[in-house]
């Protein structure tokens, strides 16, 4: 969704808008086949290969490939125009984020829910937090900021220069809160992930960009080749979380208040780190078109990819699975929410009254 296709949207699409009951349809879906025909998830659980089911890993790979050929990685070269947004961007995904994702998690499954929750549970649930929490959003935030008439070419390079981070930062930052929350995972593990549903989906979107766009042109490649993934993307989504739902069901089952239980934390970061964001950007001076999305990038989630980590990691039918899916449900609803927020707050900002 880079720059002239990104600027030709009308709006969220409807299954954007309702993802939330979407996610709820699959989530009752692959409850009801994982309990009463229990030999489906027992089957695909046979496909597996270094503990990653290859199902999954193929609808990972079909919703994270298109999104990485959307990123236009050339906008890198322009990081050193008005780089004061990158950096906001850059200090809120990657040194707050991930730490306060952790702190007010780590509160609520310990201290506020420890009547609710075991101590196993909480902290399966805390590591799947902490996937969310150091994954910033890369596909999303093209709507959010098309809704906030946010700076379509200077987004593109915040959420470049993310991608890229990604791959430097994603892993030493998990395994610190992970090591911080007792929970030891291999470094082979994690550098293993991150090379199956970043750098090798990365890798693809960029050459498939490249070729693509030298034969037809770029216009070809925004408008029409590109677009042409959107509904195979949202069937990936869809299909992966009915499989996901289908694996957890016996979780979901015996622990129904749990998802409201992780879904308080979650709300809150997202809230704080808006705010965060949003505060700071005004009080730098960002224009609002630059400073709305920046706000938005650090306040989503990279969903897919945490969802994808945690299924690596730990496995189909942990509860670390669970809490990276909670992620998806409550995150459209509050993006809208705050999507809102800014837009009536817009005056305040530099250059807010122009974006009628």
């Amino acid at each position: 969704m880079t720059n002239s296709n990104y600027k030709n949207q009308e709006g969220i699409s409807l299954f954007h808008k309702y993802l939330t009951f979407w996610v709820v349809i699959c989530m009752v879906v692959g409850v009801l086949i994982g309990y009463f025909i229990p030999s489906i998830p027992k089957f695909l659980s046979k496909f597996e290969y270094a503990q990653v089911s290859i199902p999954i890993a193929i609808l990972i790979w079909i919703m994270i490939y298109p999104m990485m050929m959307k990123v236009d990685f050339k906008s890198v070269k322009d990081v050193t125009k008005n780089p004061k947004g990158l950096f906001i961007t850059w200090i809120i995904n990657w040194l707050i984020k991930p730490f306060t994702m952790f702190a007010i998690s780590w509160f609520f499954f310990f201290v506020v829910f420890k009547v609710f929750i075991t101590p196993e549970l909480a902290t399966k649930y805390l590591a799947g937090a902490i996937l969310l929490g150091a994954a910033p959003c890369t596909a999303m935030v093209f709507v959010w900021s098309h809704l906030t008439k946010g700076n379509p070419s200077y987004t593109v390079v915040q959420v470049a220069t993310n991608n890229l981070i990604i791959l430097v930062l994603f892993i030493p930052i998990v395994k610190l809160l992970l090591g911080v929350s007792n929970i030891q995972v291999p470094w082979n593990t994690l550098i293993l992930s991150v090379l199956l549903f970043v750098l090798i989906p990365l890798a693809f979107g960029i050459v498939t960009r490249l070729f693509i766009t030298r034969k037809k042109g770029k216009e070809f490649f925004e408008q029409i080749f590109v677009k042409k993934f959107d509904r195979i993307t949202i069937f990936g989504l869809l299909a992966m979380l009915v499989l996901l739902f289908m694996f957890q069901g016996e979780v979901i089952i015996n622990n129904p208040l749990h998802i409201i239980l992780i879904a308080v934390p979650l709300s809150i970061q997202t809230l704080l780190i808006f705010a965060i964001s949003f505060f700071v950007s005004k009080k730098a001076k960002l224009s609002y078109d630059i400073a709305a999305p920046a706000a938005l990038i650090g306040a989503s989630n990279f969903f897919e990819l945490s969802v994808a980590m945690a299924i690596a990691i730990f496995g189909l039918n942990s509860p670390v699975v669970l809490a990276t899916i909670v992620g998806v449900l409550t995150e459209v609803p509050l993006m809208l929410f705050l999507v809102k927020i800014a837009n009536k707050n817009k005056n305040k900002f530099i250059g807010g009254n122009l974006n009628e």
